[in-house]
């Protein structure tokens, strides 16, 4: 929502006072801070030092400085306790794209799709030419729209002429792409020599089906959701990325405009292909009820932020004392399941029918391999009488009898 101060930079390694950086002095005006900005950051700029590598490392540190110089909040943080109160808040990256060989331009892209958000700088030939004013400048007429296509690095400059009842009211400029296009919504301010000098920059975000970006000129503080801080936030710790997601909510540096002509931008921020928008502009004195919509509910959006802050410190507690009776949980779990475990190992040893087969099995070893039957089984199995019963005995009878009569016959 809204629109984003001039783009930061990663930290450099070995950091400067940013005052000395831009050569500024601490009591410098927000103005004077912009204009040293642009000055420097136009001389450093890799477009403009291919051969010159150190010239790239002052672009970063300029960048840099001026991130901390341009928002408020993190100036007097800065000032008040220096780079650990800004490590703290944490730095966004960003990617001079003009600058990438084609390996590393294809990995940005691909992370780019992904969702991974990479922002990157703005080629130094446009921003050179409309600080000399050499541009072309297409009327956009308030209430209406102009679509077009953007080479990638390249920027179509519009100018939005406004009277006086409409810069009261307040003004809102618009680009979308249907075919999700990457690009970046800029405005520029007059600049002394009669060129352009950027001022604010909104980068594309995927909004459904779209890519959209906004500014909105409309007499209170608006603001504009930097994902990015998120999203950073979400590769720390996933857990504490909730507690960010507001802390995108940054306010931008102008929120109204005043009766003339002002300069727009759609700068093509694809990475292979042309970009496809379309930009409008309109009065929103007859969005009013909208407007108060938007009022209040960035009003509500704030507070919620505060209650976030507050409520993270609680969750926090309450997380590391669930941490604390979790583990003892386990640990008096696993200590009940052992104690329970050595008493069944105890009762289970009161056994007598344990006792006998320990006994039997003594004794069929010292037999040393001796049959298992009963003893007294095998002589019983070769008795006649257990085998024929009482046929056993009818036959030794008969047995008898036949030799007695043998005997008989040969006597005769």
């Amino acid at each position: 929502m809204g629109s984003k101060k001039m783009e930061g930079t990663s930290a450099p390694t070995n950091r400067r006072d940013p005052y000395e950086v831009l050569c500024v002095s601490r009591d410098s005006s927000d103005q004077e801070i912009k204009t040293a900005y642009r000055k420097l950051a136009l001389k450093y700029h890799p477009d403009k030092n291919v051969s010159n590598p150190e010239a790239s490392e002052l672009f970063k540190e300029v960048a840099y400085s001026y991130s901390i110089l341009s928002d408020p909040e993190k100036r007097r943080h800065y000032d008040n306790a220096g780079f650990e109160a800004i490590d703290a808040e944490g730095m966004d990256m960003e990617i001079d794209l003009s600058n990438l060989g084609t390996v590393n331009t294809m990995f940005a892209a691909l992370f780019s799709k992904l969702g991974v958000p990479i922002k990157t700088t703005i080629s130094a030939n446009v921003l050179e030419e409309a600080l000399n004013g050499t541009v072309t400048v297409r009327p956009l007429p308030i209430g209406t729209s102009v679509s077009g296509k953007v080479e990638k690095q390249c920027a179509h400059f519009f100018g939005v002429t406004i009277n006086d009842q409409q810069a009261e009211s307040g003004i809102v400029v618009r680009v979308t792409s249907t075919a999700q296009s990457k690009f970046k919504l800029l405005y520029f301010e007059q600049d002394t020599n009669a060129g352009y000098g950027l001022a604010l920059q909104e980068d594309s975000e995927k909004s459904g089906k779209v890519t959209s970006a906004g500014m909105y000129f409309l007499h209170f503080q608006v603001y504009r959701m930097d994902s990015t801080v998120n999203a950073l936030a979400m590769a720390k710790d996933p857990e504490a990325a909730f507690f960010k997601r507001l802390e995108g909510l940054q306010p931008c540096e102008v929120s109204e405009l005043k009766a003339g002509t002002h300069i727009f931008a759609v700068y093509g921020d694809n990475f292979f292909k042309t970009a496809t928008y379309t930009i409008e502009a309109l009065c929103t004195r007859s969005y009013e009820d909208t407007t108060q919509k938007l009022k209040d509910i960035e009003a509500q959006i704030l507070r919620k932020r505060t209650e976030l802050r507050d409520f993270e410190i609680e969750y926090r507690k309450a997380l590391a004392r669930f941490q604390e009776v979790t583990n003892r949980y386990n640990q008096e779990k696993q200590t009940v399941d052992e104690l329970l475990k050595q008493r069944d190992s105890i009762h289970s040893s009161f056994s007598v029918t344990r006792t006998v087969v320990l006994s039997n099995v003594s004794g069929s070893n010292v037999s040393n391999g001796s049959s298992s039957k009963v003893p007294g089984e095998d002589s019983r199995a070769e008795s006649p009488a257990e085998d024929g019963g009482s046929d056993g005995k009818d036959k030794s009878a008969k047995k008898k009898w036949f030799n007695l009569n043998r005997s008989d016959k040969k006597l005769g």
